[in-house]
């Protein structure tokens, strides 16, 4: 049976960048296909041996602030990761119907919230290549608060900053263990994405949490 938000009962919507609004299709061709490359090219390996060893360093740092962290993996792999993922921009996209979606929900009553682990350079070359900003009421990085989503520190940093009431506050991610800190924290509906990139089948693991598929399914209207 299809699924729909109580919308009558949700007074906030917290809204993921990443797979959720946009395409995941980028970001995994970026981590998995060019810094490889770029990396390989700089240190004299092919692409899979070059792979290997940063799926190992991401392995270590998975669910981490450092994971999501654009400074972090200049460092690390001694590259400009900010200028290779400007260099691929052509490749950031919404998710179908995610603009639609969210044009809806900017003209509905209801507060209206980015909250990403994106660094604040990957959230800026998003936005000045999509406009996505203009649907929200503000953008919210989890480099702001030094906590990635995956802690109940950066729940309680947010609440504090933009308060709302958990119990009435919908929460749309790609992630199952961020959507368990939420569920944790206490956010009261809470729904996953079943297709997060478009490059790839749809999902098979969204449980125990609802799944959007298609936007136009889930549209508020009021």
């Amino acid at each position: 049976m299809k699924r729909t938000p109580n919308w009558a009962a949700i007074d906030t919507v917290l809204l993921d960048m990443d797979g959720t609004l946009l395409d995941l299709a980028f970001d995994n061709d970026f981590w998995q296909r060019r810094v490889p490359l770029a990396y390989g090219a700089a240190n004299g390996l092919g692409e899979l041996d070059a792979l290997a060893v940063i799926e190992k360093w991401i392995a270590r740092h998975q669910g981490t602030l450092n994971w999501y962290c654009l400074d972090f993996w200049s460092h690390e792999l001694k590259l400009d990761i900010a200028a290779l993922k400007a260099e691929a921009a052509a490749g950031i996209g919404y998710r179908p119907g995610a603009e639609a979606f969210l044009q809806q929900l900017h003209a509905s009553p209801r507060q209206v919230v980015m909250v990403t682990n994106a660094h604040r350079d990957a959230l800026n070359l998003k936005v000045a290549r999509t406009g996505l900003d203009r649907y929200f009421d503000v953008l919210v990085s989890s480099h702001d608060y030094r906590h990635p989503k995956e802690e109940q520190a950066f729940w309680q940093q947010l609440q504090r900053q933009h308060p709302f009431d958990p119990q009435r506050t919908l929460f749309v991610d790609d992630s199952l263990p961020v959507l368990a800190s939420a569920a944790e924290y206490g956010i009261g509906h809470l729904w996953s994405i079943l297709h997060p990139d478009s490059s790839q089948p749809a999902r098979n693991d969204t449980d125990p949490f609802p799944y959007i598929d298609r936007f136009d399914d889930v549209m508020p209207h009021d």
